[in-house]
């Protein structure tokens, strides 16, 4: 089974809407970060852009070292690109201090004023947050001191937020080890932030059930099948990459998530098998 059917570049409306940026910590392995999403783009067939958050020290042993940049460069990066080339769609992956995260909250706010005063009635731009809070090595990689930031200034900004399980305990402070908890979960995030669409993935355990929870409070449960396997290497940064194009290319929130389910699926079932860690995933697989 492949993707459902993608549009060609030319089949787009504008060359605008066929454009894609990842604001994302950079891996130097490239199974996860900002080049993880650039080759997720491009399976879809979209043009991507990108402002790093942070340096890493890593391969697929794991984090080894975070740098974030200096967030002044960050904003002008970003004001100077999207100028330039407005994107239609933003993917926030890893930030790596809270400093980061207020100035992308800040850039957001920005951004979606100017798009939505140029654009009229026309929708804004999607954004969707992959936040980023531990490797799965183990590193942190956002300081829980920074929860708050996301709350209160960058969750504001954004309409689609993808945590695994762990993540979305950190940022409810509620557990969640079993399917009804993580329900209960979307429900209480939901409860701060109501017009999120809220994804909580489950891909790193034994039955991999992925949740939704629209801004009308439905739940839809979206069932995998765990496959054996080491190369499991940047699978939320694909994911949530993944969702951003399909929405952008006109799918519902379902079918969305259940294409980009697919999708991450594959591209671990056709996994390269390279380095001696978590390896990463075949994110062309696609294009084959």
């Amino acid at each position: 089974m492949g993707l459902p059917s993608l549009p060609t570049l030319s089949s787009l409306s504008s060359p605008t809407s066929r454009t894609l940026l990842t604001i994302a910590g950079h891996d130097p392995s490239s199974g996860a970060g900002m080049t993880a999403d650039l080759q997720t783009f491009a399976a879809h067939r979209l043009f991507g852009t990108s402002a790093i958050t942070a340096l890493t020290v890593q391969s697929t042993l794991g984090v080894a070292e975070i740098q974030p940049v200096d967030p002044a460069l960050l904003r002008r990066t970003l004001d100077h690109l999207c100028a330039d080339l407005p994107p239609a769609g933003i993917k926030i992956g890893m930030l790596g201090s809270s400093e980061i995260a207020a100035t992308v909250a800040a850039f957001l706010t920005t951004f979606s004023q100017q798009a939505g005063n140029q654009a009229g009635n026309q929708p804004r731009p999607l954004v969707v947050l992959d936040p980023i809070l531990r490797a799965s090595s183990g590193a942190d990689l956002l300081p829980i001191r920074a929860l708050e930031t996301l709350h209160q200034q960058l969750l504001p900004a954004v309409t689609w937020i993808t945590p695994n399980w762990s993540e979305l305990s950190a940022l409810t402070a509620l557990p969640v080890q079993t399917l009804a908890e993580a329900e209960a979960a979307t429900h209480s995030l939901a409860q701060r932030h109501p017009h999120l669409h809220i994804v909580a993935t489950a891909g790193d355990h034994s039955q991999p059930t992925d949740l939704l929870r629209l801004p009308s409070g439905e739940i839809h449960r979206f069932i995998g099948k765990h496959l054996e396997t080491t190369s499991t290497h940047g699978t939320g940064c694909a994911f949530s990459s993944s969702l951003l194009c399909l929405l952008l290319l006109r799918d519902t929130p379902i079918e969305a998530v259940r294409g980009a389910k697919h999708f991450v699926t594959e591209a671990i079932r056709r996994a390269p098998n390279l380095g001696h860690g978590k390896g990463p995933l075949n994110l062309l697989w696609h294009l084959a």
